[in-house]
C-alpha cells in the first residue's frame, strides 16, 4: 500500500473543500424554461442559460472505460442522434471510500466534462479557453465541484472542468499491461483533444488554451508540461500548490509514515499491480487470462480503501511520461509555454490540522521527535532555524517546517528550473497569504492552531462553490476580483498584468534565489511583490539533502 495516511488526509482535504454531493449547483426550474443548443463534432448538445452565462454539463469526451476498456487508453466517444441533454453533471469517477463510508461513490462511466461560457457572443469573437483539472490526491473530486461563472463572465473566457479516472481505475499497472500510460493523465489529454476539436463551437479559441489546476490537478499539469504526447494541447499553464519538484519527507503526516514522491516508476506500479492481482485471485500465467480476470472484477471489489490508495501515483517510464516529471523539468525537457506557479503561505497547516487528533504535537519534545523522524542527522540544524518557540505552538512550528521544505521552496526551485532553461519564457510566481482566509467547511477545530492561508484556501476566491465557515469579507471579495482578473488576463495574453491592477513582476533567471513573487493578500497594499525565498528560508533548504 502506497502512503495510506497521506492519501487519506489528502482525500479528506478534497472532501472538506467541496459540497458533499460534488454536483454543480441545482438549476432553478425557471431557468430551464429556455435552452441553448450547440453542435459539436459528436452531435447536438442542449445547455442551460443562466442570464449572463450558459452551462453544458455532462458532455462525453471519451467512451466509458468499462468492461474491456477498463485499464486502456481512452477511446473516442460514440456520436449520437438528435439533441443530447447537457443540463446536469454526469456521475463523478469512482472515489476512494471516505472513512466510515458505506457504498462506493461514483461510476466507472465518468469521462465527461462541463463547459461554462458567457451567454453574449459577439460575432467573430473567440474567447480564450481555461481547462481546470481538479485536486483530490488522485483519489477524489470531480470537475462538477467547481462553479466557474465568475472566471467566464468577469474574465470573458470559456471555462471547462474535467472528470478523469482515479485511484486503481486511473493509475493501476501490471506486467500484463506493459508500459501502459497513467490512464487518468491519458484521460486529461483526451479531454484536451476534445477541447481542440470543439472549443470553437462554444465561442472558444482552440489555439488559446490555458491549463490550470490545484494540488493533484497542478501535479497533473506538471506531468503534461513534461509529456511528449501533450505537445500542442495547451498554450499556457497555471499550477496552484503542486509543482514537479514537490515531495514530503518521512513522517510528514505522522510518525513513521514514509516519504512521498507524487510520481512512481513504472516497475514499482507493475509490482504493486501483480500483488493486487494475486490478492484478487487473478493468478493465471497467460497475460490475456490475467487481464480478463482483472477486468471481470466488480467495481465494488476494486474500490476498496486499500486498493485505491495503492494506486494514486502516476507512473513514469512510458510514452506519456518517459521521465519522472521532476527530472524532466530539471533537465529542460518541458514545453515552452508561459507559466504561473504558486503556493499558499500556510500550506501544510491543512494536513497537520487534519492529523493532530491522531498525532498530537503538544511539547517541544514532540516537535523534536518529529524533526528527527523526518530529517535524521539534519534535525538539530533545522530545529536551530525553526525553534519550537518560534511560533505560538509546537504544532504550528512543525507546519511551517513542512510548508517551507515541501511546497514553497520546491515550487520556487521549479520556477528557477524553468527560467534557467527558458530564460525568455514568461514565468510568474505567487503566494496566497491571507492570514484570515475563511476556513473550508468540515475541517476540525484545533485550539491554538489557526489554519491561516492553508492548502486549498485560495479556491473560494476563484470558484463560488466552496462552502466556508463564513462568507468572504469585502476586502476578500476585492482580492477575489483581482485574482480572477490576473488568471483570466493570463489566459488572454500570457501575462497576468492589466491596467489598474497592482503590477506583478515576472521571475528572472538572473536571480538565483531572490525571486519576487506576488503576495495575494486582502486589504490596502496587500498585493505586492515579496521575496518568498528568504521569508521561507529556501537558501537553507537548498543545502540540505532531500
Amino acid at each position: 500500500m502506497l502512503f495510506p495516511l497521506l492519501s487519506t488526509v489528502a482525500l479528506l482535504t478534497a472532501t472538506a473543500a467541496v459540497p458533499a454531493t460534488g454536483a454543480q449547483p441545482a438549476t432553478p426550474h425557471s431557468a430551464r424554461q429556455t435552452s441553448t443548443v450547440v453542435r459539436t463534432d459528436h452531435g447536438l448538445l442542449r445547455g442551460v442559460p443562466h442570464g449572463s452565462y450558459t452551462t453544458f454539463d455532462g458532455v462525453p469526451y471519451a467512451a466509458p472505460p468499462t468492461g474491456p476498456l477498463r485499464w486502456r487508453a481512452p477511446v473516442a466517444a460514440a456520436p449520437w442522434q438528435g439533441i443530447r441533454d447537457a443540463t446536469a453533471p454526469a456521475q463523478r469517477c469512482v472515489q476512494m471510500p471516505t472513512p466510515g463510508g458505506g457504498a462506493v461513490v461514483g461510476s466507472e462511466d465518468c469521462l465527461y466534462l462541463n463547459v461554462t461560457m458567457p451567454t453574449f457572443q459577439p460575432s467573430g469573437h473567440k474567447r480564450p479557453v481555461l481547462v481546470w483539472m481538479h485536486g483530490g490526491a488522485f483519489l477524489g473530486g470531480a470537475g462538477s465541484d467547481y462553479r466557474t461563472e465568475q472566471l467566464a463572465v468577469r474574465g470573458d473566457t470559456v471555462v471547462i472542468t474535467v472528470n478523469y479516472r482515479l485511484g486503481i481505475f486511473g493509475y493501476f499497472g501490471h506486467p500484463a499491461l506493459g508500459s501502459a500510460p497513467p490512464f487518468g493523465l491519458a484521460d486529461q489529454q483526451a479531454a484536451l483533444r476534445w477541447v481542440r476539436e470543439n472549443a470553437g463551437h462554444f465561442g472558444g479559441d482552440p489555439g488559446s488554451v490555458t491549463l490550470f489546476g490545484e494540488s493533484a490537478g497542478a501535479l497533473s499539469i506538471c506531468a503534461h508540461l513534461t509529456s511528449p504526447t501533450a505537445v500542442g494541447l495547451f498554450h499556457r499553464a497555471v499550477l496552484q500548490s503542486g509543482s514537479c519538484l514537490m515531495s514530503f519527507p518521512r513522517g510528514a503526516l505522522g510518525p513513521g509514515t514514509p516519504a512521498y514522491e507524487p510520481f512512481a516508476a513504472q516497475r514499482d506500479v507493475q509490482t504493486a499491480g501483480a500483488q493486487a492481482a494475486r490478492q484478487l485471485g487473478c493468478t493465471a500465467d497467460a497475460r490475456d487470462e490475467v487481464l480478463a480476470c482483472l477486468r471481470g472484477q466488480s467495481t465494488d471489489r476494486l474500490a476498496t480503501t486499500q486498493l485505491m490508495q495503492s494506486f494514486n501515483r502516476p507512473a513514469f517510464g512510458n510514452t506519456l511520461l518517459p521521465l519522472a516529471p521532476g527530472r524532466a523539468l530539471a533537465s529542460g525537457h518541458f514545453h515552452r509555454v508561459p507559466v504561473i506557479q504558486g503556493t499558499n503561505h500556510d500550506e501544510m497547516r491543512m494536513f497537520v490540522g487534519l492529523s493532530l487528533a491522531a498525532f498530537p504535537i503538544r511539547t517541544e519534545d514532540d516537535y523534536r521527535a518529529r524533526l528527527v523522524d523526518a530529517f535524521g542527522p539534519a534535525a538539530p540544524a533545522i530545529e536551530a532555524r525553526y525553534p519550537a518557540t518560534g511560533h505560538p505552538t509546537p504544532a504550528l512550528s512543525w507546519a511551517v517546517v513542512l510548508t517551507d521544505r515541501s511546497l514553497t521552496c520546491t515550487t520556487l526551485a521549479a520556477d528557477r528550473a524553468i527560467a534557467a532553461h527558458a530564460p525568455d519564457l514568461p514565468v510568474y510566481g505567487y503566494e496566497f497569504s491571507d492570514p484570515d482566509a475563511p476556513v473550508l467547511a468540515g475541517l476540525p477545530t484545533n485550539p491554538g492552531f489557526p489554519y491561516g492561508a492553508a492548502h486549498g484556501f485560495e479556491l473560494p476566491l476563484l470558484f463560488s462553490s466552496f462552502p466556508t465557515e463564513r462568507p468572504l469579507t469585502e476586502a476578500q471579495r476585492a482580492l477575489s476580483d483581482h485574482m480572477v482578473d490576473y488568471w483570466t488576463n493570463f489566459a488572454h495574453t500570457g501575462n497576468p498584468n492589466s491596467p489598474g491592477a497592482p503590477p506583478w513582476p515576472a521571475l528572472r533567471s538572473s536571480s538565483p534565489l531572490a525571486q519576487p513573487v506576488q503576495s495575494l493578500t486582502p486589504g490596502p497594499g496587500g498585493i505586492h511583490p515579496v521575496d518568498a525565498a528568504s521569508a521561507h528560508h529556501c537558501p537553507f533548504w537548498s543545502h540540505l539533502p532531500h
